[in-house]
């Protein structure tokens, strides 16, 4: 017997509302914003939801160094890794000046959580 229906990311953030929108763009995927803009949800047909809080005071992860651990990431599945990162960056992700590997790539996004691009 599962203990829960479907697991629900939740990020914090500076900014929901912004953060919200960059992720609803990255993966094309509808957002709504709460009367006070300090929640979004992020949401698809057929997927769990990609949540925001915003938090006072936030610090952003300093991925790689654990000085602020990363605590979380996306990976985020892509046909065409060169393409998918001129589009992120349009968006507003920033990419990791470290990038450890050849088959993805790391980006921050606006509030400096790291997700990476994954060839498919």
């Amino acid at each position: 017997m599962a203990i829960a229906k479907q697991p629900v990311v939740v990020l914090d953030a500076p900014d929901a509302a912004e953060l919200g929108q960059f992720y609803g763009k990255l993966l094309d995927w509808k957002v709504a914003v709460d009367e006070d803009g300090t929640w979004a949800e992020v949401t698809s047909d057929s997927w769990p939801p990609i949540c925001i809080q915003q938090v006072e005071d936030y610090h952003a992860p300093s991925w790689p160094s654990q000085d602020h651990p990363q605590q979380m990431h996306l990976d985020v599945i892509v046909e065409d890794l060169e393409a998918a990162e001129a589009a992120v960056i349009e968006i507003g992700a920033s990419k990791a000046a470290e990038q450890p590997g050849e088959t993805f790539r790391v980006f921050l996004d606006p509030a400096g959580h790291p997700f990476c691009l994954c060839r498919a």
